[in-house]
């Protein structure tokens, strides 16, 4: 029976197998199809979203541009004045101020220019970042790629059969004028489809641009795959085309569309891998149908001819016939009727094992019990059904001051807790005891006053939990002294009020800039602001919070409201996405700042005072000499009118040098009053070759009494530096004035000063030069000393207020000198902006003034 069994679960499962193979090829080719499909369809819209993010990404880096403050600050002096024809500023390979560096940082390729327009269109600066200019078709058309509004604009433009990515924004200067628009253009080529894909796909997909209308290949990520310019009927034999129209750039002056190609070898193979995956599970799920199949109807079989052999056994033994001899042997009831007696024994020796067991696990149990109740940091206690004391470890006998002879058999409540409480207690012991339908009994929680046996009360949280034993119930009363975390709950609101009773002013803000806390003193500053708590900051200050959370470093700022300055310290807090702003007045510091500025300028003032005491002999001789010409020449025109003569040549004469003289003589007091008059530091951008001259001019009295002359040493062309024209005026006269006094005391012949000027790392150098006595090497460290002097009848005060005023001015003075030989005083300005922003010029050396007998 077994054999034929088995014959017929493999005839069986062949056929039903046979019926259920047709129908799941069926269904498995359809849904393979519909898979393919749909896969295809994915890898093109992914390929899609990524070239337009890409895209998308020129076009928030292009606003980043627009709107940084390096432009701003470049197009605040600039005015364009309108023009015919334009012929715009070309960077070539060399990155204006006007344009950092973002696209590199935002992982994108370097554009190809970067144009600057003005309100009408015209083109006035470009940046071309290769050696290929910009198609001029492209740059006629320029004036069609901006939009009305402050959007970013993006444009898919043509130059010839190559496409162009152009995105433009709107860009105004720091007082927020708008001067035109940002220009980015942006080849598309193979490199910018390989950056905007990422990587090569593992399914050698490859993407391109295609003219809509002509059907051709623009531009491709696999240019030695896809030829660009071939057709695309030419590739279709070869690949999977997918193509897709570009909705977001409709507005460009090209009809393109976005091309996916994937080759069919690659669907072959995955055809092929799928089919065959699908035909080893068939064989597989077939054999494993056939076996199960095969295998249950022999079970069943042997299954019922054992039953039929047990029936036969039982019946001939009922009726006392010789049992034959089975195969096996041996009785079957009888074997049956040995296993159940072994089975009980099995079964007896279980019983007694687990009685064991159990007994041995009620010890464990006690003893674990007894190890928590005396390790526990918690007051344990046990009451019985009235809430009297039943049990209680160490803890509550140290937490209660519980004793054998007031705690067992005594009231809880009435020896342990505060009166006011009782009533608290009895009812979360009810609460404790309801049962609830499907649930397990509640544990009932809550905070009360308990009392020491000394009578001194303490905050307690308790938890009761209801246990039955045998009918009985009892109460677990757990106890925590919560002492402590009311002394932590006390201190941690104290230090929340810290922040509102601050005198300084503290607001906590998210990410996006909106206020989430501000405290009582921060009002001044939040009115200022014209905002408040639930509220955005001003932008200025948004900005600020989104680069302290990116950079993750504190950030200290002034923000000056007219009547108030304020210190801002920026705290990033960023693992909860906030940052707290501490403000500080600091109003009555930057006024203590200008008033010592102040004092500092009148002591300037003092010290040149001074000096023009000292000048005023040589001032008064010059002035003595226009003078004197004036009444000489009108003299001598009176007498000739009072004699007759009327010869009108000699009269003119006589008043054209009257009218030079007196011009030359208010000169003279023009200098004058310009050096010796008291006014507030005002800084300019002057040339500091004008400035050395002008001080030569002031002393020409005492330069014609040592009968010398000044040797100049000046750099071609000006050197534009951003000072107070008056203070270093003094520097300078203070330095030639030295010069002078320590080249007294050599005859003529040997006496040599020279001035030089020159440009060396963005900075102007002056240089005063003399062959003098020099400086001791002692006596150097102490030159710029106040009040050290190596002169009589010196004050001391000159180098000092000198050195005062060029670190003012953010620059360096130095002196270098060599005993016997002379000194040379150097003077480093910083270049003004506008020097900085032409580029670098020329580094002319310095003279070499120093030298034995002269220079």
């Amino acid at each position: 029976m077994p054999l034929i069994a088995i014959l017929i679960g493999l005839v069986a499962g062949l056929a039903v197998w046979g019926v259920l193979d047709q129908v799941q090829s069926k269904a498995v080719e359809r849904i393979f199809n519909k898979e393919l499909t749909a896969r295809l369809d994915l890898r093109s819209r992914e390929s899609l979203l990524r070239f337009d993010q890409y895209m998308n990404n020129y076009a928030a880096t292009a606003r980043l541009l627009a709107n940084h403050r390096r432009l701003a600050q470049y197009l605040e002096p600039l005015f364009w004045f309108p023009e015919e024809d334009v012929e715009p500023v070309v960077y070539e390979q060399f990155r204006p101020f006007w344009l950092p560096d973002f696209f590199e940082r935002n992982a994108l390729l370097a554009p190809s220019h970067v144009l600057l327009m003005d309100t009408r269109g015209q083109v006035r600066e470009i940046y071309q970042a290769g050696k290929k200019a910009l198609p001029p078709d492209m740059l006629a058309d320029a004036g069609t790629w901006v939009g009305d509004g402050d959007e970013v604009h993006t444009v898919l433009a043509r130059a010839g059969d190559r496409p162009y990515l152009v995105v433009s924004d709107r860009v105004e200067d720091a007082g927020g004028y708008g001067m035109g628009h940002l220009v980015v253009v942006v080849p598309i080529d193979s490199a910018f489809l390989e950056a905007s894909e990422g990587s090569v796909s593992a399914d050698s997909s490859a993407v391109a641009l295609v003219d809509a209308d002509e059907q051709r290949i623009l531009a491709t990520n696999e240019p030695k795959q896809l030829l660009p310019g071939t057709l695309l009927e030419q590739w279709g034999e070869e690949f999977v085309v997918t193509s897709q129209s570009l909705p977001e750039y409709e507005g460009s002056n090209w009809n393109m569309l976005f091309a996916t190609f994937i080759p069919h070898s690659s669907v072959d193979k995955m055809t092929e891998r799928v089919v065959q995956f699908e035909r080893n599970q068939r064989l597989i799920a077939a054999l494993v149908f056939i076996a199960v199949f095969t295998l249950v109807i022999y079970l069943v079989s042997a299954r019922l001819n054992r039953v039929l052999a047990r029936m036969t056994r039982f019946s001939q033994r009922a009726l006392e016939i010789e049992q034959p001899n089975f195969k096996r042997g041996g009785n079957q009831l009888l074997l049956l009727e040995d296993w159940i007696q072994h089975f009980t024994n099995l079964v007896l020796k279980a019983r007694e094992e687990m009685n064991r067991r159990h007994a041995h696990e009620m010890r464990e149990t006690e003893a674990l019990k007894a190890a928590i109740m005396e390790a526990s940091l918690d007051a344990i206690v046990t009451l019985d059904r009235a809430g009297l004391v039943i049990d209680y470890n160490p803890m509550a006998e140290a937490m209660l001051g519980l004793t054998p002879q007031n705690a067992i058999n005594g009231d809880f409540a009435r020896r342990f807790l505060d009166p006011a409480e009782h009533a608290a207690f009895l009812g979360m012991l009810s609460e404790s005891g309801r049962r609830q339908h499907g649930h397990r009994r509640p544990h009932a929680r809550g905070e009360l006053w308990a009392k020491r046996a000394d009578g001194s009360r303490f905050p307690v949280e308790m938890s009761i939990v209801p246990i039955d034993i045998d009918d009985e119930r009892v109460y677990t009363l757990y106890i925590h002294d919560a002492t402590q975390r009311k002394a932590a709950e006390r201190e941690i609101k104290s230090l929340a009020r810290f922040a509102s009773e601050s005198p300084n002013p503290i607001l906590r803000v998210n990410a996006e800039g909106l206020i989430v806390y501000a405290n009582a003193a921060s009002r001044p500053l939040t009115n200022a602001w014209a905002s408040g708590p639930g509220q955005l900051l001003p932008l200025v200050w948004i900005g600020e919070v989104q680069a302290v959370l990116e950079d993750g470093q504190n950030h200290e700022r002034e923000d000056d409201q007219d009547e108030q300055i304020y210190s801002l310290l920026f705290v990033p807090i960023t693992d909860l996405g906030y940052v707290n702003i501490y403000a500080r007045d600091i109003t009555a510091v930057r006024r203590a700042e200008q008033e010592s500025r102040q004092h500092q300028s009148e002591l300037v003032h003092v010290c040149r005072l001074s000096t023009m005491g000292e000048v005023a002999t040589g001032m008064a001789h010059e002035l003595n000499q226009p003078l004197s010409a004036i009444v000489n020449y009108a003299k001598g025109a009176s007498r000739r009118l009072q004699s007759g003569i009327l010869d009108t040549e000699p009269l003119v004469e006589a008043m054209r040098q009257i009218s030079s003289q007196a011009q030359r003589a208010g000169e003279i007091i023009r200098r004058l009053r310009a050096l010796v008059g008291k006014q507030a530091p005002i800084r300019s951008v002057v040339d500091l070759n004008y400035l050395v001259r002008e001080v030569c001019g002031f002393l020409e009295f005492e330069t014609g009494k040592l009968e010398l002359r000044i040797e100049l040493d000046l750099a071609e062309g000006e050197i534009p530096v951003n000072v107070d024209l008056v203070q270093i005026e003094q520097v300078l006269l203070n330095l030639v004035r030295n010069a002078l006094d320590a080249l007294e005391h050599k005859s003529v012949a040997d006496r040599h000063l020279a001035i030089f000027t020159l440009v060396r790392d963005a900075e102007a150098v002056v240089g005063v030069a003399d062959n003098g006595p020099g400086i001791p090497e002692e006596r150097m460290m102490h030159l710029f000393d106040p009040f050290y002097t190596t002169k009589e009848t010196g004050m001391g005060m000159g180098l000092a207020i000198s050195q005062t005023i060029i670190d003012d001015h953010g620059g360096e003075i130095r002196a270098e000198s060599e005993p016997g030989r002379g000194t040379v005083l150097h003077v480093h300005l910083p270049l003004a902006e506008e020097a900085l922003a032409a580029g670098p010029e020329p580094e002319a050396a310095a003279p070499q003034l120093i030298a034995e007998g002269g220079r």
